[in-house]
């Protein structure tokens, strides 16, 4: 796993009313702080990336459909400089992916449905000096095809 990528089982509490999930408490081992918290969505087929944060982490969860997650270590510094690795989160595998500064990452909805993802950064959204840096999906330098690959 790239260096400084953390995941975390999300705890699911289910009764006859509907259920509850926690995502990220303030005495868990990977919290670090509070930014603020928002909501993204992706229509089936739909790949949002590519776009990394020179401060932040975000802490992502997807609670409706599936998403791959797809990050890329463009750290020159780093021990797993050049790694990809692959999350597969959302309705059948309830995970938080914490994911570092300067770690490009971005996903694609591969469930049947739109796909719903809530995030929260350390950081909040600085409207006028954003901490987010972006490339396109497909035109760059990242060793990544976000084709599905059927086996």
């Amino acid at each position: 796993m790239i260096m400084g990528v953390k995941t975390k089982l999300l705890k699911v509490f289910p009764d006859e009313r509907g259920r509850l999930m926690e995502m990220l408490r303030s005495d868990d081992e990977i919290f670090m702080k509070f930014g603020q918290v928002y909501m993204t969505t992706a229509f089936p087929g739909v790949v949002k990336g590519w776009h990394y944060h020179k401060v932040q982490y975000d802490n992502m969860v997807v609670v409706k459909g599936m998403m791959k997650i797809v990050l890329y270590d463009s750290r020159n510094d780093s021990p797993t400089h050049k790694e990809v690795n692959e999350f597969f989160l959302g309705d059948y595998n309830p995970q938080l992916l914490q994911i570092p500064p300067l770690v490009f990452h971005g996903f694609k909805c591969v469930s049947e449905s739109e796909a719903l993802v809530i995030n929260i950064p350390t950081e909040a959204y600085n409207y006028s000096l954003p901490d987010e840096y972006r490339v396109s999906p497909d035109d760059n330098d990242i060793p990544y095809d976000w084709n599905r690959k059927d086996g």
